[in-house]
């Protein structure tokens, strides 16, 4: 299985950096901080980048792909640094690539891939006039695609377990939030916890609502489906154990 490269920082070009700090509701019971809030921080940055940036943008982002490569996870109370820039562009997308370093030795890397919509969210619109002037030197002319990479669909044998979405995880656009996706990941390691280095990359394929959810896990694969069988998202975790906390895998 081989996830999404994690290219080299930038030799030109802009990079810039958000901080953080990991507090009580972003941390497991070990003190380690959640894949979700590692992933709620990206977003957050992607963000203030975007803002920082004075490109003229009405349009919307939403991230189609996400890998978290984490060396060793922050800790509670751990200050965190949040650099990213733009690694690679298309016509209707653009990767970033982030390293969330912490003051007491975390460390993640990241990559991202966002597909840029109009403004309300309904279709691809091609990148916002000054993008290239902003980001392109920093994505030294490297190309990227939007296409989708993991199986779609889980095995019809296996056995899913019950999730849901709560009202609560609705961001602006009143979906569910991309970093939410992660909590079904932090549950099936609630039993064994994380192992460092740790590495997983989800795949979102359709927008969630609030309402009943399941999850399916087969080897390296998981997938959050909706109540009608939709696949809302897969995900991949080559470094993780085949089963934990009661997920179960395909027959």
């Amino acid at each position: 299985m081989q996830l999404t490269e994690l290219v080299a920082p930038p030799t030109e070009g802009r990079v810039f950096t958000d901080r953080a700090r990991a507090g009580l509701g972003d941390v497991a019971p070990s003190g380690r901080v959640r894949l979700d809030t590692i992933a709620r921080w990206l977003q957050d940055a992607a963000l203030a980048d975007l803002l920082d940036s004075g490109v003229p943008d009405d349009g919307v982002w939403i991230v189609r792909r996400l890998r978290l490569r984490v060396e060793r996870f922050p800790r509670m109370h751990e200050h965190v640094s949040v650099a990213t820039w733009c690694s690679g562009a298309g016509s209707l997308v653009a990767e970033r690539r982030s390293t969330v370093r912490g003051d007491d030795g975390g460390l993640v890397e990241a990559v991202a891939l966002w597909v840029h919509l109009d403004p309300v969210g309904a279709r691809p619109r091609p990148m916002p006039v000054g993008f290239e002037a902003v980001y392109g030197p920093s994505a030294a002319g490297r190309r990227v695609r939007a296409r989708l990479r993991y199986r779609g669909e889980p095995p019809p044998d296996g056995e899913p377990a019950p999730w849901r979405f709560r009202a609560a995880d609705l961001d602006l656009a009143d979906h569910v939030n991309n970093a939410v996706y992660w909590q079904a990941l932090e549950e099936d390691l609630a039993g064994d916890g994380a192992r460092e280095p740790f590495d997983a990359e989800i795949e979102h394929r359709a927008p969630a609502d609030v309402g009943e959810a399941s999850i399916m896990r087969d080897g390296e694969m998981l997938w959050i489906s909706a109540a009608d069988g939709v696949v809302l998202a897969s995900m991949a975790t080559p470094d993780g154990p085949t089963v934990r906390s009661g997920i179960s895998t395909s027959a």
